[in-house]
């Protein structure tokens, strides 16, 4: 009897349904700065430069000094270290363009960067700015490949957030500067680039944001996008790696002409490219 029992109870214990496993959580992988966000996402400020000081931080910015040669493209000025061409006053950052004679050329201005000193990868910058104009006149700000001196231009890459020809202060563009398998210069980019109204970018401030992540960066004015460029658009895409910043005012040279080339006398100096503020966020 007792050995039955035992029998039916080992019978009844194989035909007990088996337990119902807890079921399988998939965790999506934590974002991160490389995942391409929302503009307003990119939330903490990592690095910036309000100019509330009444000098300019050299520990976050140096110079870049003298013609090197127009730098490229002919240019017209002698950058210098002074404060006759770059000082912080009232809260902003003024980068001044002057008609005087030093070292040989005709104009001062001065080239301001974070090389060294800062260096950007994936998240959103942003440079408020108002923006001079005239005939000659060429505010930029744009970032060089960090590793310039190991990699030569255009290897290293180079972003122009915002370029401006004086003559149209209502356009600006946007460039990417990178090589081709050989190592020669390709560039793309967008032209004539306008505000609502085709307002000019010399009557009031506006920010100028360029948005990277891997593979892909978004171009915005006052928090809007205007363009996009991903790896597919160049042969070597260098702009994932860390950049620093330049910010100048040029004066001349091919890519749009010397002060007062339509009509002498039209180009009025000083001239100035005046900076409210630089930021630099992360999503997290």
């Amino acid at each position: 009897m007792l050995l039955a029992l035992g029998l039916t109870a080992c019978t009844e214990n194989k035909s007990a349904p088996a337990p119902t496993p807890p079921p399988v959580v998939v965790v999506p992988p934590a974002a991160t700065n490389a995942d391409a966000k929302d503009y307003n996402q990119y939330t903490e400020l990592k690095w910036g430069d309000e100019f509330d000081g009444g000098a300019l931080d050299q520990t976050k910015w140096g110079y870049d000094l003298g013609n090197n040669n127009g730098w490229g493209n002919r240019e017209l000025e002698y950058y210098t270290n002074s404060p006759d061409n770059a000082y912080v006053s009232g809260g902003n950052l003024s980068i001044q363009a002057k008609k005087e004679a030093q070292g040989g050329f005709n104009y001062t201005s001065a080239r301001l960067l974070t090389k060294g000193k800062q260096d950007f990868k994936f998240g959103r910058l942003d440079v408020r700015a108002k923006l001079p104009k005239g005939q000659g006149i060429w505010p930029a700000i744009w970032m060089l490949g960090s590793d310039i001196d190991q990699n030569n231009w255009p290897k290293c890459g180079e972003i122009d957030i915002m370029e401006l020809r004086g003559q149209d202060p209502t356009k600006i563009l946007s460039t990417m500067h990178f090589p081709d398998n050989a190592g020669a210069h390709l560039y793309k980019g967008i032209d004539k680039v306008a505000l609502p109204g085709n307002a000019s970018f010399a009557d009031d401030f506006h920010v100028f944001s360029v948005v990277r992540s891997q593979n892909q960066m978004r171009f915005f004015i006052d928090g809007q996008q205007y363009y996009s460029f991903s790896a597919s658009d160049a042969t070597i895409y260098p702009f994932n790696n860390p950049f620093f910043l330049v910010l100048n005012l040029a004066v001349g040279g091919d890519f749009l002409g010397n002060p007062d080339a339509a009509t002498i006398g039209t180009t009025p100096f000083p001239q100035q490219m005046t900076v409210d503020y630089v930021r630099y966020y992360q999503y997290k």
